[in-house]
């Protein structure tokens, strides 16, 4: 009998990703789902509370509307069969019901970064979903991590993932920089914006000093924002028109062209800092460009989609399933120093 995969989307970054790497698996039973979770955390999405996430609102819509135009088969939460291997685009959350299927976690692209709220979470085990991605790969409950660099997989193994769980395979819609040189757009050799959903997530920005730094970098030179497709257009658009009456303010559409066009980006934590870095543009972000050179998601041409469906091969040859016993032990069963081991049946 023909095998089950399971992708999972999130954002439609994300969910192209699943989509590329699964066209070098068409000989297996394909089948997608938006990014989904159970206990407390899905009664919580039902009711819409998590709308601002990967879990509901825009993001799911997005992804469920891309899966029926390219008619992608979908299971919804992967409930209509036992998969033989999942893909997932993150390991904040673990759904049971995949839990005794071979996993391959792929990174989408920048994690958050290490902040003291991210220390207080990996001591005393708290819920990995609560600091974020920069959490990613620290759940265990996968079989292989596909990471985009060398650099990335010195983070990640800094952090505590296993060094032999990781595999160096590039990530898709990051590998193939040079894809985009020629992309067409009405403006050129400008400063580019890239906004972030800061606020739509709960955390603290500054807009107005962060609009004000994009001026400086301007410094008369033609200004041009790309909204976060998780932001409010309206309000965002007024609140840059309000401090940057000159700037100019695009929404929903791909970046890309944007980037291939400007001289300069500017912007906070966004993985589009490395299409801009691959092709040699100047960078302003938060996070220092050394260490941005050396996290670099390789260049191979676009096969990242093919070297990740590879690692999904080898571990469909093996038929023994994965059984674990969670280790995210809740918070307050931590201190009994409980040790919990996986086992494969």
């Amino acid at each position: 009998m023909n095998k089950n995969i399971l992708f999972i989307g999130g954002s439609l970054n994300q969910t192209i990703q699943m989509h590329k790497i699964s066209e070098y698996l068409q000989d297996y039973n394909i089948w997608f789902t938006p990014y989904y979770a159970d206990g407390y955390i899905r009664f919580l999405t039902k009711l819409g509370i998590l709308d601002f996430t990967v879990l509901g609102g825009e993001f799911k819509r997005k992804t469920i509307e891309y899966l029926e135009k390219n008619n992608l088969q979908i299971d919804y939460e992967g409930k209509s069969r036992n998969y033989d291997l999942v893909f997932t685009c993150q390991d904040l959350i673990i759904p049971q019901n995949i839990r005794k299927s071979r996993i391959i976690l792929v990174q989408e692209g920048m994690t958050d970064p290490e902040t003291l709220w991210y220390r207080i979470v990996k001591t005393f085990k708290l819920p990995r979903w609560s600091a974020s991605t920069s959490m990613t790969g620290l759940s265990d409950l996968y079989d292989v991590f596909c990471v985009a660099s060398e650099g990335y997989k010195e983070l990640f193994i800094k952090k505590g993932v296993k060094p032999e769980k990781i595999k160096v395979t590039g990530i898709p819609n990051f590998d193939n920089v040079q894809a985009i040189t020629n992309s067409d757009f009405e403006h050129k050799n400008f400063v580019l914006v890239a906004t972030s959903d800061m606020r739509e997530t709960f955390k603290y920005e500054n807009r107005k000093k962060f609009i004000r730094k994009a001026q400086k970098i301007a410094d008369g030179r033609k200004l041009i924002f790309k909204l976060h497709p998780n932001e409010n257009f309206k309000k965002r658009e007024a609140e840059i028109k309000k401090y940057a009456p000159e700037a100019l303010v695009y929404y929903g559409i791909p970046i890309e062209p944007l980037i291939a066009n400007c001289d300069v980006l500017v912007t906070r934590y966004s993985s589009v800092v490395y299409l801009a870095l691959a092709l040699g543009k100047e960078v302003y972000s938060d996070i220092d460009t050394n260490i941005l050179k050396k996290l670099l998601p390789i260049q191979n041409n676009g096969t990242s989609a093919k070297y990740i469906a590879e690692e999904g091969r080898k571990l469909l040859e093996f038929s023994n399933s994965r059984v674990y016993i969670p280790s995210n032990l809740p918070f307050w069963k931590y201190f009994k120093k409980k040790k919990l081991l996986g086992s494969k049946s």
